[in-house]
C-alpha cells in the first residue's frame, strides 16, 4: 500500500501498479497483442505512461517510447519501421492533439490509437481507435490467467524495449533491450547514486528516455522509492516541488541545475529535503558541482 506514484491528488500504491499494469495487459491481449508484438507510447511523464508500460511488459510485448518532440512524419516513420500494432498517445499536449499530426500516414501495421487523456476527436478517428476508458473494458473479456502465462514465458533475454536514437547523423536507429540487462545495470545504477528505499524521486527526465525511463520510474520501482512525474521542465516549478512535496532525490542534465541554481526566487523555497542530486547525459563542468 506504500505509495509508489503521487501526481498531483493522485497517488497509486505498489499493490495498484501490479493491478492496473495487469488490467492493461489483459486489455491488450484483447485486443490480439500478441508476444513480441511492438505497442508505442507517446505521452509526456503521466501515470498512464508508467501503467501502459508495465502492462506491455506483463503482455510479453515490446515497448517502444516515442519522443513527445518528434513531427508526425517523424513517428510514422519510427511506427513503420518497427510494425508496432498499437499506439498509446496523449490527447492535447503542448496545444496540439498528437493523433492528429498521423493523418495520411498512419502505418498499415497499426491497427489502432488509445487516446490516454481526453475523449478521441471525431476529426481524427479511424476504426479502432478508442480513450483509456473504452480500452481499459476490453479487459474484462479476458481471463487473468492468460497474463500469468504471458508473464511465465519471460526470460532475461526476452526483448523488453525497442527505443530509437535520436538521428542526428542519420534515420534513427531501433536498439532492442532486454529485461534482464535492464534490471541488472539499473539495479547497479541505483546503488552507484545512493537511491533508497524511502526516496521521494521528481523525474522531469522524459519516460521516452532512458534517463526517465529505466534510471527513472524503473529504478525508483527496483528501490521503492515513490515516483513524482514532472511533465514539462521549468526551474521555478521544480523549486516549488522540491520545497512542497519534500523531494529527496532529482537527477538531470547539467542545463536543470544551472537553471535551478540561477533562479532569482531560489533563496525564498525551502530546499532541505534534497539529499541526492545525479547529472550526467552532457559535460558537467566542475563548478557545477
Amino acid at each position: 500500500q506504500r505509495p509508489a506514484v503521487v501526481d498531483g491528488d493522485l497517488t497509486l500504491g505498489f499493490e495498484d501498479i501490479l493491478q492496473h499494469s495487469q488490467r492493461v495487459a489483459r486489455a491488450l491481449i484483447g485486443l490480439g497483442v500478441a508476444p513480441g508484438d511492438r505497442v508505442a507510447v507517446w505521452a509526456p511523464n503521466i501515470p498512464e505512461w508508467i501503467l501502459a508500460a508495465c502492462g506491455v511488459h506483463a503482455a510479453g510485448a515490446v515497448l517502444l517510447p516515442l519522443n513527445t518532440r518528434l513531427k508526425g512524419a517523424e513517428t510514422a516513420d519510427i511506427l513503420e519501421r518497427s510494425r508496432a500494432c498499437l499506439l498509446f498517445a496523449i490527447g492535447d499536449f503542448l496545444g496540439q492533439y498528437y493523433p492528429a499530426q498521423l493523418d495520411g500516414q498512419r502505418p498499415s501495421a497499426l491497427r489502432r490509437v488509445v487516446v490516454l487523456r481526453g475523449a478521441v476527436d471525431p476529426a481524427h478517428k479511424q476504426p479502432g481507435d478508442m480513450d483509456w476508458a473504452q480500452f481499459l473494458a476490453q479487459a474484462d473479456t479476458v481471463d487473468p490467467q492468460r497474463v500469468a502465462e504471458r508473464e511465465a514465458g519471460l526470460r532475461a533475454d526476452s526483448v523488453s524495449d525497442l527505443m530509437f536514437t535520436s538521428g542526428t547523423t542519420g534515420r534513427p536507429k531501433g536498439v532492442m533491450g532486454c529485461h534482464g540487462p535492464t534490471i541488472r545495470a539499473f539495479a547497479v545504477w541505483s546503488d552507484v547514486v545512493g537511491l533508497r528505499e524511502t526516496d521521494r524521486y521528481l523525474i522531469v527526465n522524459p519516460f521516452f528516455h532512458t534517463f526517465g525511463y529505466k534510471a527513472g520510474w524503473v529504478a525508483a520501482f527496483l528501490r521503492g522509492a515513490t515516483v513524482y512525474p514532472e511533465q514539462v521542465y521549468d526551474a521555478g516549478r521544480l523549486l516549488a516541488r522540491i520545497d512542497q512535496d519534500r523531494i529527496s532525490f532529482l537527477p538531470g542534465p547539467p542545463a536543470i541545475f544551472q537553471g535551478m541554481l540561477a533562479h532569482p526566487e531560489r533563496a525564498r523555497f525551502d530546499l532541505s529535503s534534497l539529499r541526492s542530486a545525479v547529472t550526467g547525459a552532457s559535460t558537467v563542468p566542475p563548478v557545477l558541482i
